[in-house]
């Protein structure tokens, strides 16, 4: 198969989804032009153009730094469509009328170039109609391209054929979507809103039919079907006001306009919810018009009432005792609220036993195979667990029954039997549809294995669904070198040389959030120590994120509390110590990041030789939020690439380099992309950018042997310019400005200072050279001062209480 090299890709449509999947390929560093209709005034392009001026304004953001949406090339159909001509991908992304892109079609096709793939973003237009406006020539290259709102967070893509499409075609945008996009790629059949809307909308359908039904407010019900249920955060009615009621409303119209009962036996359940039409009639359309099901009225949250027809306090829960069961095993918690009394309960089971209805009647004609099935759900609707998965989980032949039982009692949304091959043959007897052999494929009766692709070979450890024991475990899997209780050294190379002829050591944290405790210290210098004794390099990641949270402060406290600031002193000591033996080790030490990398985390991954960082990891010194400096070189790292800053330039002084990484260690800035993270200096330009979280251990294992291959060796070390009293004193006079203009607390302003004194070398001459150790032994010092704070101890016991910074 040839190599499908995407240089260029045209958007159609610059509404909320188009410009958004605009936006995305920026952050993957796709050159990107976005379509419109021609403004009837000011500038042609003036449509598109207002939609990229829109993106910087989005929360939460589309685009990894806002300055980056002006890559995007605005462009419209009456004066730019030659541009199509130089691009290999164009995914139309117009409004969810048929008539308006078979339009469209119509008058883009001349200008396709031979070799490029056209693409429809609808979220539930047969695709194969949508086919029939192109020339023939181009037919074999068009298929569907479903992406999830929004896209640079939703890692679910739909891709669909036509019986028209060429095989290779998707084989090489399956491709492209994966590991140039970061994206989980599921294969649907051409049926009415495909595989997660399909799921996901009748699921929201029977959750509102079933609250109606026993009594339920929509704040208990999303505090019920939220994570509780291991389900998206948002809940349901959450859910569907950032969706977009009205593009909820269309996706349920699309169920209705092309299902019948004789097509789907729940069709006389996809009537639109009076709720929700009322909520359409007055345009209260949900978040981006900030009333939907729920409107926010400066810090009180309010829900809609249909009666009154207005807004009324929200913020209801349902019993612990729900979440209690919400906690036992899957075989327990399923018959336990089958057989509960309250509503909530009796509500759970409800909503749950309609999925396993729904998804096992239609998986022979929406999926190639359950796997498509779950992995949609959690990609798309973000589920910690697909329908199936659940079912399997719980004891696939015990629910089964229970939902037989249900379907004869008429409890159901309709009276259609669970299929044969539910209770007989090879899924009964291997307890579920996911197996080693594969998953089952309701269409051709036997277990399908996963699709393979060169572009998978990059994802060593793949998600994996509940049942699929042939994939490997990244806790287990390769040959372990050490183990304890905090830390696993192991590597993937089997022999005496890998590829490059270098063997790569891997160290994975185990603690709870990754957290640096003194034991995960000691293991870790003594896995350097290994690296260099039998390995070529080394990388440290774990399976799961995120990469580390920094400090274990509840490991911490005891020693403060018995030995007091000595005690404290000298595991900062020790941790400090294994930062620069991190960096200078004897073999290249590669950070591979996904998720959150703060405090120590955040340092952990400056010593380190390089950082390849997955595109969502959000990197930042956050001690400021637990009344702390940063202790394990975070402040002296800010310094020292200062001073390696201005030695590229003319400049003499340090303190302009100085500004940035002081003002985000002060304020506790992290990242909220590994793009900005690269922004705020915690990534440099020659660190990596993963698009996908599952190529980031085998991006970091190449990089880390190409470095041991080229020769690396680590830095030396040498004295470097500090700014001096002079410099920390124009820092300190603008935090007066802030202290006093009510922007920042007392306390704020002192740890903030003692951050600037840290960064700036203390009482010395501007210019001043010294060494790392001369700095740590400064963090060191402000660290243990301001652990005896009590207004510090009010700040760590509420983050470990709450979760959330403490502002006092």
């Amino acid at each position: 198969m040839s190599r499908f090299n995407v240089k260029k890709v045209a958007v159609l449509g610059a509404g909320v989804m188009g410009a958004q999947i605009a936006a995305h390929l920026v952050n993957v560093k796709v050159p990107v032009i976005l379509f419109d209709l021609p403004a009837k005034e000011g500038p042609k392009s003036g449509i598109a153009e207002r939609a990229i001026a829109n993106l910087k304004k989005l929360k939460p953001s589309p685009i990894g730094v806002a300055e980056d949406a002006d890559l995007i090339q605005a462009a419209n159909y009456e004066e730019h469509l030659k541009l199509l001509k130089g691009c290999d991908l164009i995914i139309e992304a117009i409004a969810e009328r048929m008539d308006w892109k078979l339009d469209l079609y119509n008058k883009i096709a001349p200008f396709v170039a031979k070799h490029a793939l056209v693409a429809s973003n609808t979220s539930g237009l047969s695709i194969t109609k949508l086919s029939e406006a192109l020339p023939d020539a181009i037919k074999p290259r068009f298929c569907g391209i479903h992406f999830f709102n929004p896209p640079r967070y939703m890692p679910l893509v739909e891709l669909i054929n036509t019986p028209t499409t060429n095989a290779e075609v998707l084989d090489q945008l399956e491709a492209f979507v994966t590991s140039g996009l970061g994206k989980g790629v599921v294969r649907a059949h051409d049926t009415p809103n495909f595989i997660a809307n399909r799921i996901g909308i009748a699921g929201m359908l029977s959750t509102m039919k079933q609250a109606e039904n026993f009594g339920l407010s929509f704040d208990v019900v999303d505090d019920l079907t939220g994570k509780k249920l291991g389900r998206a955060s948002s809940g349901t009615f959450r859910t569907a006001d950032v969706v977009g009621l009205d593009t909820m409303a269309h996706v349920i119209k699309t169920l209705q306009d092309n299902l019948s009962l004789d097509t789907d036996p729940f069709y006389g359940n996809f009537g639109t919810p009076a709720v929700l039409q009322k909520l359409l009639d007055l345009g209260n359309l949900g978040q981006k018009v900030k009333k939907g099901f729920f409107k926010k009225v400066g810090r009180d949250i309010l829900q809609f009432e249909l009666d009154s027809e207005d807004y009324v306090p929200a913020g209801g829960k349902a019993d612990e005792v729900y979440a209690r069961m919400l906690k036992k095993p899957a075989a327990e918690r399923l018959p336990l609220l089958r057989n509960a009394e309250g509503a909530a309960g009796q509500f759970l089971w409800a909503i749950l036993r309609d999925s396993f209805h729904y998804a096992a009647i239609h998986l022979e004609h929406i999926a190639e195979s359950a796997r498509d099935v779950d992995q949609a759900m959690r990609w798309g609707f973000g589920m910690k667990q697909g329908p199936f998965e659940l079912w399997q989980e719980a004891g696939w032949l015990q629910v089964a029954k229970l939902v037989q039982q249900d379907i004869d009692a008429g409890k159901a949304l309709c009276k259609t039997p669970l299929p044969k091959w539910v209770f007989e043959g090879p899924v009964a007897e291997a307890g579920g549809v996911h197996t080693a052999a594969g998953s089952w494929s309701a269409a051709q009766g036997k277990f399908i294995a996963r699709r393979v692709l060169p572009v998978y070979e990059r994802q060593l450890f793949p998600e994996k669904l509940l049942g699929e024991t042939n994939l490997p475990d990244w806790k287990t899997a390769g040959t372990t070198i050490a183990e304890s209780k905090a830390l696993r050294s192991w590597t993937l190379d089997d022999g005496a040389e890998g590829p490059f002829g270098k063997r790569v050591l891997i160290a994975s944290i185990k603690n709870k959030m990754h957290a640096i405790s003194p034991e995960v210290m000691e293991a870790l210098v003594e896995a350097v120590e290994t690296a260099e004794r039998d390995f070529d390099a080394m990388v440290i990641w774990s399976g799961d994120a995120p990469f580390s949270v920094g400090a274990d402060l509840e490991a911490t406290m005891p020693a403060f509390v018995i030995g007091g600031a000595d005690a404290i002193e000298s595991i900062e000591a020790e941790l400090q110590n294994m930062m620069l033996r991190i960096r200078y080790a004897q073999v290249p030490v590669v950070a591979a990041i996904h998720g959150m990398a703060l405090g120590g985390g955040c340092e952990l991954a400056v010593y380190s030789a390089r950082r390849v960082a997955h595109m969502e990891s959000y990197i930042g010194l956050v001690e400021v939020g637990v009344g702390l400096v940063p202790g394990a070189g975070g402040l002296t790292y800010i310094a020292r690439r200062a001073a390696e800053n201005m030695a590229l330039s003319t400049s003499k002084d340090v303190l302009p380099f100085l500004t940035e990484g002081f003002t985000a260690a002060a304020m506790a800035k992290v990242g909220t992309s590994a793009i900005e993270s690269r922004k705020l200096g915690y990534l440099l330009d020659s660190d990596l950018i993963v698009p996908h979280k599952d190529e980031v251990l085998f991006t970091a294992i190449n990089e880390a042997k190409s470095m041991a291959a080229g020769g690396w060796r680590a830095p030396l070390k040498r004295l470097f310019p500090v700014a001096g009293r002079s410099g920390l004193a124009t820092i300190k006079a603008q935090l007066v400005n802030m202290r006093d203009g009510g922007f920042i607390s007392a306390y704020d302003f002192k740890i903030a200072s003692m951050i600037g004194e840290v960064v700036c070398g203390g009482d010395v001459d501007a210019g001043s050279l010294v060494t790392e150790e001369y700095l740590l032994a400064l963090e060191r010092k402000a660290f243990c001062h301001l652990i005896g704070q009590p207004k510090t101890h009010e700040r760590i016991l509420g983050m470990l209480n709450t979760g959330k910074p403490v502002r006092n």
